[in-house]
């Protein structure tokens, strides 16, 4: 007979976890059937979470070569050639960061619930089997507590009625054997008091663990989104502190998503060596409190099992059913004869009568199905979902890693080329035309200027006879440029109303009919400007 039942094929991701190297501390291969209890079985989980500890000493050691390189080298080529491969490598990192943490998020959201769902539906097989046998202890009690207790107070006291007549005394005597058959079948059943205690405590401690550690997910899915999101902010920011300290939680984020891909890992093999033969571990844990023909019966479930259950139940039927006739015999003789006897009678009859109730009851208890049902969606919730959970969880863990290595990556680029660009503002020459800085100070320079007419003043001033008067010169820029400008806006006020000379600004552009214009001026309109511009 197979080891695992007919109605449950463990999926292909066990099948494949299981087959995972088993190997202890010693770097020795052991065996990987599942026995949490063994040492030697608990090192070769811890070695999976070793080698996860492994890979992240890996992971900061070429991250810190990396950080050394960038740090150390120092390229000699042109500056402007040098800040391009620089921004554009920063952009598609911070792109490639952004987008796989979106996606570990999303995956990691996915295998935490899936987890969740499994462990629920574990807990809430365990918590109906434990209410099935809970109900089953319950049955046996009451009736073996009605069969000690009422039935002899009302047989002890019949008898005394009954002193008289030999046969309904042996009548009586007879009921009692009856009672004391019932009494050693239901004796006969196994203590399923210790096994009800057993799932209850399992329950609930795997529902403790399991909310800590969805919870613990969730603040660990929401960390990593915020660093994400914060990175981001800090590069379009631009803002160095911002990113120092997104890079210092992006490096606590590493840690994490290696430690969690440990743990996930070594509870994924763990299960799925459970998973494979789930019917010889719970044969083997239950040996010595329940017999195997039992625990084949409801592991199995098959009509062509026996139930072990089955005779006991039908020597409790059958004396029921001879100690009901034998009471209907003596309320319908004995009754006449001995009024008094009639209500002791009726209490054993209605005592009868609870005790066939909860032989039905016991019964369907008893039946295979019920409990080979919660059974079956305990190793789905387990071996279907909680697996698969786990499977996405470390792809989740993988994913992260990756993200905040390529963001661990960008961040002391971004800072470099932050720190580039600032330097390059602080280098500018303060003479520079295009310098904002330089602008600013010629107009502060230009403020503090004598007053001068404008070129609306002086091209206001040509068809009359009255003379500009005389300013100070403030540049030795030629005469004619200024001339020319003031002819062609012809005094407008909304031109140019302030010389350029001063402001930093480059010397206009003319266009060729500007250009002609200027060459038809006279030498007395040259003239009359001319003397305004002198130094």
């Amino acid at each position: 007979m197979s080891s695992v039942s007919e109605d449950y094929i463990a999926p292909w991701w066990i099948y494949w976890l299981h087959n995972f190297p088993h190997v202890n501390l010693n770097f020795q291969p052991i065996d990987n059937t599942f026995t949490p209890l063994d040492q030697n079985y608990q090192q070769s989980l811890i070695f999976l979470a070793c080698v996860a500890a492994a890979g992240l000493g890996l992971n900061l050691l070429g991250l810190a070569i990396y950080l050394s390189c960038l740090c150390c080298c120092r390229r000699d080529d042109d500056e402007e050639e040098r800040k391009r491969p620089n921004s554009c490598c920063v952009t598609w990192s911070a792109v490639a960061a952004g987008l796989i943490t979106c996606a570990a998020v999303g995956v990691g959201f996915y295998g935490n619930s899936e987890t969740n769902d499994g462990v629920y539906q574990l807990t809430y097989s365990l918590y109906n089997a434990n209410h099935t046998l809970g109900g089953v202890d319950s049955l046996v009690t009451g009736t073996m507590g009605g069969m000690e207790g009422g039935l002899k107070q009302h047989l002890a006291r019949l008898d005394e009625i009954f002193a008289k007549r030999a046969d309904y005394v042996q009548s009586l005597h007879f009921m009692q054997q009856m009672a004391d058959t019932v009494i050693k079948q239901l004796l006969g059943l196994p203590e399923w008091d210790i096994a009800n205690v057993d799932l209850s405590a399992i329950a609930d401690q795997t529902a403790y663990v399991e909310y800590y550690r969805w919870l613990t997910y969730l603040l660990l899915l929401i960390l990593d989104l915020v660093i994400c999101l914060a990175a981001c902010l800090g590069l379009a920011k631009q803002s160095r502190w911002l990113l120092t300290t997104m890079m210092v939680f992006g490096v606590l984020s590493l840690v994490l998503s290696w430690a969690s891909l440990g743990a996930d890992l070594a509870t994924a093999v763990g299960t799925s060596d459970f998973c494979v033969a789930p019917d010889k571990f719970i044969m083997n844990q239950t040996r010595g409190s329940v017999t195997s023909d039992i625990v084949h019966y409801y592991l199995y479930c098959s009509q062509t099992l026996p139930n072990p259950f089955q005779q006991s139940l039908t020597i409790f039927q059958r004396s029921l059913t001879t100690m009901q006739m034998q009471i209907q015999q003596l309320l319908q003789f004995a009754v006449p004869l001995f009024p008094s006897a009639e209500g002791d009678l009726l209490g054993i009859q209605h005592l009868l009568n609870s005790s066939e109730t909860s032989l039905h009851q016991l019964t369907a208890l008893l039946d295979c199905r019920g409990l080979k049902r919660d059974y079956l969606d305990a190793l789905e919730g387990v071996c279907y979902d909680g697996v698969e959970g786990l499977l996405y969880l470390c792809l989740f863990s993988i994913l992260a890693i990756c993200a905040f290595c390529a963001m661990l990556c960008a961040i002391p680029r971004a800072w470099t080329h932050i720190a580039s660009r600032e330097s390059d503002y602080n280098d500018i020459d303060e003479g520079d035309p295009f310098n904002p800085q330089a602008i600013r100070m010629s107009a502060q320079n230009a403020n503090h200027a004598p007053n001068m007419h404008t070129f609306c003043s002086y091209s206001s001033s040509m068809g009359s006879s009255l003379h500009p008067p005389a300013v100070q010169a403030v540049s030795n820029a030629p005469a004619p440029e200024y001339m020319n400008q003031a002819t062609l806006f012809g005094g407008n006020p909304r031109y140019e109303n302030a010389p350029l000379i001063g402001r930093g600004s480059p010397p206009p552009s003319y266009s060729p009919s500007m250009r002609a214009t200027y060459l038809s001026m006279t030498e007395d309109q040259a003239r009359h400007f001319g003397n305004d511009f002198q130094a």
